[in-house]
């Protein structure tokens, strides 16, 4: 028995090693359809007030697995213009004993390019508070008196972001920075929290394969200039513009190769993923992650279900329909 408490306690602190280090920022599979979460920038981009969703659980069958939730909802000031929005974001990242929450308000300036207004260009800056809390009772040493182990500690961080996002009826663009001058304003003890920037780079397409069927592939480069570059590559296919089926594709990228690797940080995996449209305002989403690398040893896959309600205003004269 215990052997078995030292193998699970090694096997977990190897994946905190891992995620703690690589994965500052929340992670979502449905992100292409929620920017705001890696995006400043994309607050109002829908132009409608859109709440969103999203719960993933990461790793299923692991004790103290990651456990991510996000609640945000953002949309132009001015109906007329559409040149200044608004984004608020609250996420909360669970991970052992580790509970990260964190609310941002975000302020995009959207640039119309042509007459048509079928192009914009968007600047925006985020700024939040980010609260990091780890629960010493939750560990379980071999080794009761293990003094390295410390009380409860709990941190408040203030972290501002930049991005920009471009987007037309059939295309978009965007780069962020996210961790951005972030420093502790109480808690003191940085061998537990050190924030590192994280750039992101995204883009994608809508190509029409025929009058009822589209194909959306989509990138996502993610650095944090510290470990792993993360790629995401994805592909959707939308029919009669209301059910989406698609699938990603995410690996790790190392710019240099470490002198001794065990795999666990090769956090290679494929995500199957369904989207409807129940509605001109309601869409729902679910995804499913099979890892391809170790640590499919240790787990059985991650879930993701997220929820985006729109508050229309009156219709449109020119109908753009929003599908990034």
């Amino acid at each position: 028995m215990r052997l078995s408490k030292t193998y699970k306690l090694l096997i977990f602190l190897l994946f905190t090693s891992v995620y703690g280090r690589a994965q500052q920022t929340v992670q979502f599979s449905q992100y292409m359809f929620n920017g705001l979460v890696v995006n400043p920038a994309y607050a109002g981009y829908k132009e409608d007030w859109t709440l969103n969703l999203s719960n993933r659980l990461q790793w299923s069958g692991i004790d103290g697995a990651p456990k991510t939730s996000t609640i945000s909802i953002d949309g132009v000031l001015d109906p007329e213009t559409k040149k200044a929005a608004l984004g608020f974001l609250v996420t909360n990242d669970r991970l052992g004993p580790e509970n990260n929450s964190a609310f941002y308000a975000n302020y995009a300036y959207r640039l119309q390019l042509n007459d048509e207004d079928t192009k914009r260009l968007s600047f925006g800056f985020g700024a939040g508070l980010v609260q990091y809390r780890i629960d010493a009772s939750k560990f379980d040493p071999i080794d009761g008196g293990d003094g390295s182990i410390t009380a409860n500690e709990k941190t408040l961080m203030t972290d501002f972001r930049l991005g920009a996002y471009y987007t037309t009826p059939n295309f978009y663009a965007g780069g962020s920075v996210l961790n951005l001058f972030s420093n502790a304003i109480s808690g003191a003890n940085t061998q537990v929290i050190n924030p590192v920037a994280h750039m992101y780079l995204t883009t994608g397409a809508m190509l029409p394969l025929s009058p009822t069927i589209d194909l959306k592939p989509s990138i996502m480069f993610k650095e944090d200039f510290k470990g792993t570059a993360g790629l995401d590559i994805t592909s959707y296919v939308l029919f009669d513009k209301r059910f989406w089926l698609g699938a990603s594709y995410n690996t790790g990228v190392r710019f240099s190769k470490p002198a001794n690797s065990s795999g666990l940080d090769k956090s290679n995996t494929v995500t199957a993923i369904a989207q409807v449209s129940i509605s001109n305002f309601l869409r729902f989403g679910y995804s499913f992650d099979f890892s391809t690398s170790a640590l499919a040893n240790y787990q059985s896959g991650t879930h993701e279900v997220s929820l985006s309600l729109s508050f229309r205003r009156k219709r449109p004269k020119i109908l753009s329909p929003r599908f990034f």
